[in-house]
């Protein structure tokens, strides 16, 4: 069972209740049928009450969920014949920046992602998902690999932020993510953006400017963490549930302020509970979105990312 959250405590003790009881119902060959199927439609009223009305930075504890499915997760179940690709042909390779090519659907494409680890081990190695500006860089060898090829570019967001540590300022870090910025503005190729998890600060918008920006249904991106926000604005971070709300960091707000152009659906209780039914309904969501992309002409596709970016911002009619 995935590791459980505070607020999904009943929910818990009701699954609990239905194991002791089908257990019980085997051990001792007495019919529970009933009392099982009452429990079990108790606890679908409860998931479907919690999760359909979960506060921003509930949503936010889901995004960070340490079994919620990674980017390797996507990519071996979504693409097929993947190659990565490593390296930045200037310092070393970033482990916490994955990416290649492979086939999504048949058509060839360039799958770029950061990459969270699934244990604290895996995690110190990749450092949590968060970026060198090597990572950015390999990352812009790969979007211009793919524009010399014409393959489609497919980016899965999920960072705390760019690593704000000293080696990364000495090697260039803003620089790195601001170039990364950069060639995706231009880059004369479909891009696809997807926050699969936590999107924060410029580390996750190096790798957001797309044609289509996608979130799922419980995934988060802004600025700055809500921890960070509250300890800079009201230096208290543990004021992180009010910054969660003011910020506007989930799916939906952000579908409303006009930088998510769609939010692709999660299983009832988040990713983590059905990866294999997140990963479905992801593919769906990129496979309707590349075939209307890869039909529209390279200079009207360039210059609609420009004007769609240029546009945000405009908050009229929105809140």
């Amino acid at each position: 069972m995935p590791a459980t959250l505070e607020f999904e405590r009943p929910i818990q003790e009701l699954e609990t209740k239905i194991e002791e009881l089908r257990k019980f119902s085997t051990e001792k060959g007495i019919n529970l049928t009933n009392e099982i199927a009452i429990l079990e439609n108790r606890a679908r009223e409860v998931r479907e009450s919690i999760y359909g009305s979960l506060n921003s930075w509930q949503k936010v504890l889901i995004a960070r969920h340490p079994e919620r499915p990674n980017a390797y997760y996507y990519i071996k179940y979504l693409f097929t014949d993947f190659m990565e690709l490593h390296g930045d042909r200037c310092f070393r390779d970033d482990p916490s920046v994955a990416g290649g090519i492979g086939r999504f659907n048949g058509r060839s494409v360039t799958v770029i992602s950061h990459v969270k680890g699934k244990d604290t081990k895996e995690n110190l190695a990749r450092n949590f998902g968060m970026a060198h500006p090597e990572g950015y860089r390999k990352a812009i060898r790969l979007m211009k690999q793919a524009e010399k090829f014409k393959r489609p570019v497919i980016t899965l967001i999920d960072t705390p932020g760019a690593y704000p540590g000293m080696g990364a300022e000495e090697r260039g870090q803003s620089e790195a993510i601001a170039k990364s910025i950069l060639t995706m503005a231009g880059l004369k190729v479909p891009i696809i953006s997807v926050v699969i998890g936590e999107g924060g600060s410029g580390g996750a918008l190096a790798f957001g400017v797309g044609d289509r920006i996608l979130m799922q249904e419980h995934a988060v991106y802004s600025v700055i963490t809500p921890e960070g926000y509250a300890s800079i604005l009201w230096k208290d971070s543990s004021r992180n549930r009010e910054a969660a709300e003011a910020m506007k960091v989930t799916a939906q707000d952000l579908q409303k302020l006009g930088v998510a152009d769609q939010i692709v659906s999660e299983p009832l209780g988040g990713a983590h509970r059905k990866p294999e039914v997140a990963a479905d309904l992801l593919g769906q969501a990129l496979a309707a979105n590349l075939d209307e992309l890869v039909g529209i002409n390279t200079d009207i596709l360039v210059a609609n990312r420009y004007e769609k970016f240029r546009a945000m911002g405009n908050l009229a009619g929105t809140y």
